[in-house]
Formats: C-alpha cells, sequence, structure tokens
C-alpha cells in the first residue's frame, strides 16, 4: 500500500474500534497490541530491558514491525535473553544462530547481542541496575510529549545522546542514538504518544507491573 503523500502531518488516526491511535500504527493485529500495551509503558525489570535493547538494535534498517512479528523466535532462540548463556555462545550457537530463519541473520547483530550480554553482566556486577543506569539519563523520571503531527515527532535528543554516548564506553553495540531515542519511547523513559491518541491519557499501571513480572525471569 503506498504511504500517504502528506505522511508527515498525519495526526492520530481513528480505527475501526473507535479508538484514535498514533498515526504511525497500522492495523496489523500486532502492531495494534504493541502500541496498546506496551509502547510508552515504564518498564524497570533489568531483564526486560536488557531483551528490549537488543530487539531495538536488530531493528536497524528495518522496520519495527519486523522485529516484532521474529520476537517470539528471538527469545527462544537466545534463551529468553538470559544474559548469562548469552555471553557463553561458541561457534556452534553462533552458527546456529546464521541458519535460523526465525530472527535477522545478520552476523554484525548477533555478536552484537553476545558482545552486549556481556557488557550488561560487567555493568550489574559493578554494582549499578541496568534499571538504574537508563532511568538515570532523564533523572529517573518519564518525559512526556505530545507531538501533533508525525513530522513533530523526534529522531533523537540529548537525552538519547548522553545514553548512547555512556552504553558505547562500556561496550554496547548498535546503540547509536537514534536507536537509543526509540529504546527509550520504547520502555517509557519517554513517554511520545501522539496528542489526540487514546493512549495519551492513559496511566501506567498494571501493564508496566505484568512486563516486569514476565520479564524478571530474565534476570541474572
Amino acid at each position: 500500500m503506498a504511504r500517504d503523500p502528506n505522511w508527515r502531518e498525519l495526526t492520530a488516526v481513528r480505527h475501526p474500534d473507535g479508538k484514535r491511535r498514533c498515526a504511525w500504527c497500522s492495523t496489523d493485529p500486532v502492531y495494534l497490541r504493541y502500541h496498546d500495551e506496551e509502547w510508552g509503558v515504564p518498564v524497570h525489570a533489568d531483564g526486560a530491558l536488557f531483551e528490549m535493547l537488543c530487539l531495538e538494535g536488530a531493528q536497524a534498517g528495518l522496520s519495527w514491525i519486523t522485529v516484532l512479528r521474529k520476537r517470539e523466535e528471538y527469545r527462544r532462540a537466545f534463551d529468553g535473553f538470559d544474559a548469562g548463556k548469552m555471553q557463553r555462545y561458541g561457534a556452534a550457537k553462533r552458527a546456529q544462530l546464521m541458519q535460523n530463519a526465525g530472527i535477522v541473520r545478520n552476523r554484525l547483530k548477533i555478536e552484537a547481542f553476545i558482545g552486549n550480554a556481556r557488557a550488561y553482566l560487567a555493568l550489574r556486577d559493578s554494582g549499578t541496575s541496568f534499571d538504574e543506569f537508563l532511568w538515570q539519563f532523564t533523572g529517573a523520571a518519564p518525559l512526556k510529549r505530545r507531538p501533533q503531527r508525525l513530522k513533530d515527532f523526534q529522531a533523537s535528543s540529548t537525552h538519547s545522546d548522553a545514553m548512547s554516548k555512556e552504553l558505547k564506553r562500556r561496550g554496547f553495540r548498535f546503540v547509536g542514538t537514534t536507536i537509543c531515542y526509540a529504546f527509550m519511547q520504547a520502555v517509557g523513559i519517554i513517554d511520545e504518544h501522539q496528542r489526540g491518541c487514546f493512549r495519551a491519557g492513559a496511566k501506567a499501571g498494571a501493564a508496566a507491573v505484568r512486563r516486569g513480572q514476565l520479564r524478571e525471569r530474565q534476570q541474572v
């Protein structure tokens, strides 16, 4: 389907169920569920944050829906994003991952996941939780933006610049400022639902708790 030539001017769009949603959200059920239940909801479980940072890196050069559709296979392939297991992946496991059609078979991204697991464990071994580390860049509180049109969304900020610089210093890869900004939006560090979107006025409550509980098992 051809993109609306005026897509940059789009405001929140009303869907068949009567709800207005951010204009980037299509009617794909996977995207709808992600937008309605996850995007912009604060996440504080270390394991869930590590997983999302990896997945945002996997998105580089691709559409986010591509990664979302592969998320469950990513979880199976990477042992539930258990960093302790990932850091020990040897040649055989890496070769297996490169043959897995259910994930993005990009050697650099696969190697980055494994390297990021080591960097993540090193950070936690230093006595700092991943949650504390990541949320420091906004003073431990969500930043709220309510763009009117698609063109009003940001691709990066001074906050994502700082996060990217520090993550790279600590050995993480595929963490450029644009990736970091998308990650911050995804995990609720930045709440950027479009003005008029029904989620713009919603409070992050039970959904955040559920996500934390579901992914807490990934902490090592």
